[in-house]
């Protein structure tokens, strides 16, 4: 059986998941490809797996038929359904959603879909996200529907001991919108700076998908902080060295902080956790399937700050809890996360539809 994975853009999460679940499938059989129809920085991780970037016509309709693919799953963009058909396709289209940032966006999307997924959908897909779940039950009662979590292959991407930090580090990785909340972190790092003065902040971003005014404000706020000392931005790391800097950041001491507003499947939650990196991160749909508090990472309330210091200060300085999170954290990875399960019930759904 042939998959075809499309997405607007090779970048963060989504080129992570398609390039491991291309990869996995293809041990069960399913030989799956991926493509994009614009160019971005993920390019650099592919390793391997067949990938397209074309937004042509002419040249899409050529790889279709020369995939000859049962199943084309397309993420967020449902208004490509009928451009498929209309350059040939005939085989069966499922929307996947991985998340839409602010729930009510999500809604609004999701509602303009309806005309799109009842004429050309024979199936939605979900990382097991309550509120866009929910929003599927209700709006497509007559769709078939899978929600289950993605997966991580923490086999090859995992703890990698190194040249440890010499102050402790807090990191943030994301693009720099709202939903994902770069001004939460930069106030939790302030705050948490008067506890721990020689604390570091690590900023992850693709600068290729920053909103324009977004980033002026980022910088104006790292001024009014006085952050600039503290602050290091890393552009575009490649994926495969992501799980040094995950280890590293574990070893000094430090944390990922992930303060979106909501999420869907975070990857880089998973990433962290993987290679024994603490995470403290809102209780947002998507992290709650990850993080159990003080079991596998700690959570505290979006918009809370102080609660959020504290959290990250126990998480820093108490020791036997912090080992036990770290090692409770790779346990569910490997356990509840594992490739095999996600395979299983993602083939389960090929050859139901």
């Amino acid at each position: 059986m042939n998959v075809l994975f499309v997405f607007y853009v090779p970048s963060g999460g989504m080129d992570t998941l398609n390039r491991l679940r291309c990869k996995a499938l293809a041990r069960y059989g399913i030989q799956a490809s991926c493509l994009y129809f614009h160019w971005g920085a993920g390019v650099q991780n592919n390793d391997g797996v067949p990938m397209y970037i074309t937004n042509n016509d002419e040249e899409i309709r050529g790889i279709l038929a020369a995939g000859n693919y049962d199943v084309i799953v397309v993420t967020t963009d449902h208004k490509s359904f009928p451009r498929f058909r209309q350059l040939g396709y005939t085989g069966k289209l499922v929307l996947e959603i991985q998340g839409y940032g602010a729930k009510e966006y999500a809604r609004q999307q999701l509602i303009e879909a309806i005309p799109y997924v009842n004429t050309y959908a024979s199936a939605l897909l979900n990382p097991s996200t309550p509120h866009i779940a929910a929003l599927f039950r209700e709006l497509f009662p007559n769709i078939p529907q899978y929600n289950f979590p993605n997966f991580f292959d923490s086999e090859s991407f995992t703890y990698r001991p190194g040249p440890i930090p010499e102050h402790p580090v807090i990191a943030w990785l994301g693009r720099m919108e709202d939903n994902k909340n770069w001004r939460e972190f930069l106030h939790i790092g302030y705050q948490l700076s008067f506890y721990v003065p020689d604390l570091k902040l690590w900023v992850f971003e693709d600068p290729n998908l920053s909103i324009p005014h977004e980033r002026e404000q980022f910088n104006s706020v790292v001024h009014q902080l006085g952050l600039h000392s503290r602050l290091i931005m890393h552009s575009n790391v490649p994926n495969h060295q992501m799980q040094h800097y995950f280890s590293a950041i574990g070893d000094s001491g430090g944390f990922v902080c992930n303060t979106s507003k909501v999420e869907g499947g975070p990857l880089s939650v998973l990433e962290a956790m993987s290679c024994r990196c603490p995470v403290l991160a809102t209780n947002s749909d998507g992290v709650a399937l990850c993080i159990r508090h003080n079991e596998t990472g700690k959570n505290y309330t979006l918009g809370n700050i102080a609660q959020a210091v504290q959290e990250g200060l126990d998480l820093m300085h108490n020791a036997p809890l912090r080992e036990n999170i770290r090692s409770g954290a790779l346990k569910r990875v490997q356990t509840e996360f594992n490739p095999h399960l996600y395979c299983v019930r993602f083939i389960d759904m090929l050859y139901h539809i």
